[in-house]
């Protein structure tokens, strides 16, 4: 279900600011690198049939991340009345530190939609965001060399956006289909001038297809999609067309006790608009793997779930990279008796 629709936003990995850090104007949102989608989003038992009634997942997830590069480019310069081609030379140095918490309310229908189960749920986060950008831009033009150094730093408490999404879901025995449909509506804490936001500063839609395979003891989930995101009217730049999948495997100990592992990987795979000429096409991509760890327990007339999972990111391009984790508690009602076992109730 929708419990980890949120976006923890912080800006300016390196390459994708060549040419704003000199003019002290950050990158902000996917500009920076960081996309609408946050990977881990989906994890194990995704697709699997729900309980039908209301729920209610709260989510802690915390960002630790990283990056650093070195970029260089020929390009022409003006000085006077003369435009001699230069070597424009940049080093950067990113680390970032979100730390938000999502409340997502959801309603699962009872009345079968198309043979399959409809689910519903608006997520929103509060928290706080922080980042640091430091580096060097070196402009090389015949005997003239220019450098100019600075350093950013931005802290900020806010709200996110909203994230609705909806998913209709089909059980065939040990197998699961799932669809689903997702967006950002941006109306979170978002300024382009800084370097720290909740908000991403643009929509966007997503959607995929999921399967989870469940015999009770054993699972195995994996979850693609795709995001499109529209134009940020604030910098007139729009990030490419993002691919993800995530997935989990796991196994339940006891009826209660579940264990694996999960992961993903994540794609850009169009060019951004809104970039200077010379960045290229600021392609991104990381991917991630890690434990995860859930607890079934009763909650009075309802059933709890715990979760913990964490991911150690690495093949990042033009993005920041690191670990994160997650801590999810969620509610919902409980499952007939015969199947308390099957865990219907988990975050993704």
């Amino acid at each position: 279900m929708g419990f980890a629709r949120w976006k923890s936003i912080v800006a300016a990995p390196a390459g994708l600011v060549v040419g704003v850090v000199a003019s002290g104007n950050p990158a902000n949102g996917d500009e920076g690198g960081v996309s609408y989608w946050l990977p881990g989003e989906f994890g194990s038992l995704s697709a699997a049939p729900l309980v039908p009634g209301w729920a209610v997942g709260i989510i802690n997830v915390y960002e630790s991340v990283s990056a650093s590069g070195n970029i260089a480019a020929a390009r022409e310069v003006t000085i006077g009345n003369l435009n001699p081609n230069a070597k424009v030379n940049l080093n950067l140095n990113l680390s970032a530190h979100p730390d938000l918490v999502l409340v997502d309310p959801a309603y699962v229908f009872a009345t079968k939609v198309f043979g399959g189960q409809l689910a519903v749920s608006m997520g929103a986060a509060a928290g706080r965001s922080s980042g640091e950008l430091d580096g060097t831009l070196t402009v090389a033009a015949g005997p003239l060399t220019a450098t100019r150094q600075g350093q950013i730093t931005d802290a900020r408490y806010g709200f996110s956006d909203l994230y609705p999404e909806t998913s209709l879901r089909w059980n065939s025995g040990v197998h699961s289909w799932m669809f689903y449909a997702a967006g950002d509506i941006p109306v979170g804490t978002y300024d382009s001038t800084r370097l720290a936001n909740l908000g991403v500063g643009h929509g966007a839609i997503d959607g995929g297809a999921g399967y989870t395979y469940f015999d009770q003891k054993n699972e195995f989930s994996v979850v693609t999609g795709m995001t499109y995101n529209f134009i940020n009217p604030s910098t007139d730049y729009q990030n490419g067309i993002d691919w993800h999948i995530d997935w989990g495997a796991s196994q339940f100990v006891t009826k209660t006790i579940q264990v694996g592992l999960v992961g993903y990987f994540f794609r850009q795979l169009t060019a951004d608009r809104g970039a200077a000429a010379f960045l290229g096409e600021n392609l991104t991509q990381v991917a991630g793997i890690g434990p995860q760890f859930g607890f079934l327990f009763p909650a009075g007339s309802m059933q709890g779930y715990l979760n913990l999972k964490a991911y150690a990111e690495f093949a990042a391009e033009n993005r920041a990279a690191g670990f994160n984790a997650w801590v999810t508690l969620s509610f919902s009602p409980k499952p007939p008796e015969a199947e308390t076992h099957k865990a219907r109730m988990f975050t993704k």
